[in-house]
């Protein structure tokens, strides 16, 4: 049976950006967007400029929070309104949209079906200049970096983001996602200070931030160390004793990796911290280059699927304790249905998805791979969302997509759409050979399936997956073949073991890897080093953004996007 006819078109639209500078205004008037705080649109002479009623901010809200991308009609009102929106909701939202226009200019706030987009550059957006801060200060030694780090920090107005409309529940994940980012980048600053070795000077400052958060091991950890270095080891000690007993007031006990620091202290083994941007040598990349321009690298492109777990049990008055994305997902399938499950999936991945430093570095390959006349690349991915499709759009690259179909009479299969749109079952792998060509255009294998394939989401999903055996004997033999002869790159995946060894049960039918490979993960914890370990996978714990920017360097595709 054919899938539905749909050809390649932009997934998360672009609007078109301003740039902002002394001589250029948003509407004569507007020279900034700031959420990192109270949400703000600041005029050219310092002052914010009246932005009406809450229904209102609480669109620009929204928008700001996906901008340059296109906001659904149907997910703000949602968002706005909730299950049982009034009937005046579309012209409600109208109004809202229209009156914005007069603050901020028709050519900011712009309709593209199927909703809006705000078009802001990144200069003019507190969060983007603050995302860009962050990304540039890991590359510098500790002293710089520090120095950098607090620059970023310093565009926060408060500690809460969007704290006039914290209370709306439509931002409880935007809000949950900047509060953890700017704990992250504080504890990414105090990392930089305690190895530039200002250890006294952070002491005060993490004790406060201990009290504030008492369950943040990584604050505990860094309060042990800025104690211990200085020679102050009774102190290093006690503070281990004070995280032990707040833990144990919730029944719970310091992770192996604080106990480890402890028994560290206790016999002066205590290592040098480990720095945010924590280096990856030379030879790593020369590696992974060498097996990337000898066509035998296949990155396969996760996703911590928390937040849309969290974002779906807003959404469908899911309120267990468990929101665990299969799980609400299957609560969603038995009560209202897999049609509404997978209305509700889209709507979210739709509004929300957008291309990471990651996707945009894979999505830059295919041309550096053409102008030295190798093949294009395999990429494989778990997500649910469209960003590494739109990453390929946006660098205007061909592609094919071969996706997991897990809905209807040929689940199980996998289908394969071309860049004209034409659909096709592949019923026969070992004999669909002539369509997919990687001397042609890059190939995205999407291990979960999507969009109108449907998705591998449900815990009956995970079960009737398992069942289907490894992807070699479902995927076409030329795609079979590339990835039992090839190094994996495993970018993107949190703590979630269960669906990595999933992952692997299908891609190597539980054989060991064949050639080495990596995993990339921000901050791993013991039992993701054991996971890691026990298949051969060398892991690197560096942020992602700034393991891209690595190999992008290395590769030489900053240089050539310059030439």
């Amino acid at each position: 049976m054919a899938l539905p006819r749909r050809a390649h078109r932009p997934l998360t639209a672009q609007a078109a950006t301003l740039v902002i500078d002394r001589w250029t205004r948003y509407n004569g008037d507007v020279t900034e967007f700031r959420v990192l705080g109270p949400l703000e649109v600041v005029a050219d002479d310092g002052e914010p400029m009246a932005l009406g009623g809450q229904k209102q901010r609480a669109v620009l809200g929204l928008l700001l929070m996906r901008a340059n991308r296109v906001v659904a009609t149907d997910f703000l009102i949602d968002a706005l309104w909730g299950d049982n929106p009034p009937r005046t909701a579309t012209t409600s939202l109208q109004n809202a949209i229209s009156a914005l226009r007069k603050v901020v200019g028709a050519d900011v706030l712009l309709t593209k079906p199927p909703g809006y987009s705000i078009a802001v550059s990144p200069e003019a957006f507190d969060l983007a200049r603050f995302e860009a801060l962050v990304r540039e200060a890991r590359l510098f030694e500790p002293e710089a970096r520090a120095a950098a780090l607090r620059a970023a920090l310093a565009l926060w107005r408060g500690d809460r983001p969007l704290s006039d409309l914290a209370l709306e529940s439509a931002f409880e994940a935007d809000v949950r996602r900047l509060e953890e980012l700017r704990l992250a980048t504080l504890e990414e600053r105090i990392d930089a200070d305690l190895a530039a070795g200002r250890h006294g000077d952070v002491v005060p400052e993490l004790m406060s931030l201990v009290a504030a958060n008492p369950l943040r091991e990584r604050l505990r950890a860094q309060l042990m160390l800025a104690h211990y270095q200085p020679g102050r080891q009774d102190d290093a000690l006690r503070a281990y004793q004070e995280a032990r007993v707040a833990l144990a007031e919730l029944g719970l006990d310091p992770s192996p990796q604080l106990q480890e620091l402890e028994k560290r202290i206790l016999r002066h083994e205590v290592p040098q911290p480990r720095l945010a941007d924590a280096t990856v040598d030379e030879a790593h990349y020369e590696e992974v280059t060498a097996a990337l321009l000898a066509g035998r690298l296949v990155p396969v492109v996760g996703h911590d699927v928390a937040a849309l777990g969290d974002e779906l049990a807003r959404r469908v008055g899911y309120d267990d304790e468990g929101r665990d994305l299969s799980r609400v997902a299957q609560f969603v399938a038995l009560t209202r249905g897999s049609g509404p499950l997978h209305d509700e999936l889209s709507a979210l991945l739709e509004a929300s998805s957008a291309p990471n430093a990651v996707h945009r570095l894979l999505a830059a390959l295919p041309a550096l791979l053409r102008s030295r006349g190798l093949p294009h690349q395999l990429l494989v991915t778990t997500s649910y969302d469209l960003a590494l499709e739109q990453a390929l759009l946006d660098a205007g690259e061909e592609f094919d997509v071969v996706s997991y179909i897990a809905t209807g009479r040929d689940r199980g299969r996998f289908g394969h759409r071309d860049p004209s749109g034409a659909t096709h079952v592949i019923d026969l792998p070992n004999t669909y050979a002539s369509e997919l060509s990687l001397d042609r255009r890059t190939i995205v294998l999407k291990l979960h399936g999507g969009g109108d394939n449907g998705f591998v989401v449900t815990e009956d999903d995970y079960i009737a997956y398992l069942a289907h055996g490894d992807v070699a004997t479902a995927i076409p033999v030329g795609l079979a073949a590339r990835l039992r002869r090839s190094h994996f790159l495993f970018v993107g995946y949190g703590m979630r073991e269960w669906s990595l060894r999933l992952v692997f049960a299908r891609m190597a039918a539980g054989e060991p890897l064949a050639y080495r490979s990596w995993a990339v993960v921000p901050e791993a914890r013991p039992l993701e080093r054991q996971f890691w370990r026990a298949r051969d996978v060398d892991l690197l714990e560096l942020a992602l953004e700034a393991y891209a920017d690595g190999l992008a360097r290395y590769v030489g595709l900053a240089t050539e996007a310059r030439a």
